[in-house]
């Protein structure tokens, strides 16, 4: 069974344990994602967004697990989501017909590939403790208002994301912050 982990964040630079076979290839689906979620550690992350965001193009690796489950299970373990919450927050493709949007427009990707089986991680956007976005400007007023360690941090995963991965609080990012992609993809 041929599948498939699509990234777009921290997944692609440092996918630690997460067994890919190979390297992230670019040519992944088109889905609204954007920086939204405030993680426990000071970043600010990349999260799939309604429908009505900007698409961008993510990226995927095959995976060398050869069963769905043992797949989704290495993911939700490099993404440190508790075994609870695994059925929300790792979604899924395995050839059924879906009734959401984003995971129609994920498997038409997959069937032209011939992929069987598609993962990736489908944390909601977070902000201050509240399951929303943050606007554009309360973005940049909490990326400059952290302390020196944690700022860092931040500013590596915005400056470590591909550079295909061109939101819309990306380039805002860039601009008024001057944190320029140094990614290798």
């Amino acid at each position: 069974m041929l599948i498939a982990c699509l990234g777009w964040g921290s997944l692609v630079w440092d996918p630690r344990g997460l067994p890919i076979r190979g390297n992230w290839f670019t040519d992944g689906p088109f889905l609204p994602i954007e920086f939204a979620r405030q993680s426990s550690n000071g970043r600010i992350t990349l999260v799939t967004m309604p429908d009505t965001h900007a698409r961008v193009r993510t990226l995927w690796a095959p995976m060398t697990s050869t069963g769905l489950h043992e797949a989704r299970e290495a993911l939700r373990l490099r993404e440190g989501v508790l075994e609870k919450n695994a059925s929300n927050d790792i979604a899924h493709w395995s050839g059924e017909l879906a009734e959401k949007p984003l995971v129609n427009q994920i498997a038409e990707w997959a069937r032209t590939l011939r992929i069987e089986a598609v993962i990736w991680t489908n944390l909601p956007p977070r902000f201050r403790n509240e399951e929303r976005a943050p606007s554009a400007d309360e973005l940049v007023a909490y990326l400059s208002s952290l302390p020196p360690e944690l700022g860092r941090k931040a500013e590596r995963y915005v400056r470590m994301t591909p550079r295909q991965i061109d939101t819309d609080y990306r380039r805002i990012v860039e601009t008024r912050l001057g944190w320029t992609p140094q990614s290798y993809i």
